[in-house]
């Protein structure tokens, strides 16, 4: 985190609430945090705390709750051990979000995992349709094996931790 902050990366993100305690106890103030990973309800209040945007917003009783700007998840692969809402959910979703006040600031979405990233640019385009058709402008998409694919689809965040983190410990 250190090589990272020297580096000058000013935004970091954490898939879990213990971690992103533990990284904020060493580096807190050297980084922007942002909640990537599945957003509990009843972790929320700790989260909004931490964190300056939750790129994981997927349920109404975490929305009732969020006091951070968001995206929200969706699920465009249909995968059952993914969270997020589907594509079909997300006009109401985002009404229901917005209902409780929630900054809703864009959409994320995980495609499969797949060894060739041309394989996830269909998925990204989609979501940077959805984005448009809404008038949302971040899109959370891309992963160290598919980032680049994402960004010519038009990602304005990207999960790149595998890559940086690759055998450091962590």
């Amino acid at each position: 985190m250190a090589a990272l902050a020297d580096a000058g990366v000013e935004v970091v993100g954490e898939n879990r609430l213990q971690d992103l305690e533990a990284k904020q106890a060493r580096h807190r103030d050297a980084f922007r945090w942002h909640f990537i990973g599945h957003l509990q309800s009843r972790k929320v209040r700790e989260v909004s705390e931490r964190c300056e945007l939750v790129h994981s917003l997927s349920s109404e009783s975490a929305a009732r709750r969020l006091e951070i700007p968001a995206l929200v998840e969706v699920n465009l692969a249909g995968e059952e051990t993914k969270s997020g809402v589907s594509e079909a959910e997300l006009p109401g979703f985002l009404e229901t979000a917005r209902g409780h006040g929630v900054d809703v600031r864009g959409l994320m979405t995980m495609p499969p995992f797949t060894d060739d990233a041309e394989r996830s640019r269909p998925h990204f385009r989609r979501l940077r349709e959805l984005a448009a058709a809404y008038g949302l402008r971040e899109l959370s998409m891309g992963t160290s094996q598919d980032y680049h694919v994402a960004v010519e689809e038009g990602a304005t965040l990207v999960r790149v931790g595998s890559s940086l983190f690759a055998g450091a410990g962590r």
